[in-house]
């Protein structure tokens, strides 16, 4: 995911983070990102599907995706948010539909890639327990 240019290092330091007093920790901070994107991407959908758009109601939902992107290290996300925030500024709704389809896009690929990546986790973590006993 480093090399597709999905994850950065900030991915990495939260990879450190995590020990053996904290396993699921990882898993808990990307379900919560996932979760978060989920409910602040239908909040946009519906925002931008408005006859009038309120470009500052727009621009803080997807400040507020940029930052928790930036968090998880969500690389391709966090600056799909910087190119949206840019047409909300211009208050150009045809930028904003296009930058939001490239967002959702990205945030759908990282998702999948991190539902592999907590699955195969799961895998080894159950391994690891059924050597152990």
């Amino acid at each position: 995911m480093f090399a597709e240019g999905l994850l950065d290092q900030q991915f990495q330091q939260l990879q450190m983070l995590q020990d053996g007093s904290t396993p699921g920790f990882v898993a808990e901070v990307v379900t919560l990102f996932c979760e978060d994107s989920e409910r602040i991407l239908t909040e946009l959908t519906k925002l931008m599907d408005q006859a009038v758009v309120d470009y500052s109601k727009v621009d803080a939902y997807v400040h507020q995706l940029k930052g928790s992107s930036s968090s998880v290290g969500a690389q391709n996300v966090k600056l799909a948010c910087i190119q949206f925030r840019q047409f909300c500024e211009e208050n150009n709704k045809e930028g904003c539909v296009r930058a939001l389809n490239v967002v959702k896009h990205e945030y759908c690929h990282l998702r999948s890639k991190f539902e592999t990546m907590l699955q195969l986790e799961s895998r080894i973590q159950a391994y690891e327990n059924k050597q152990q006993n």
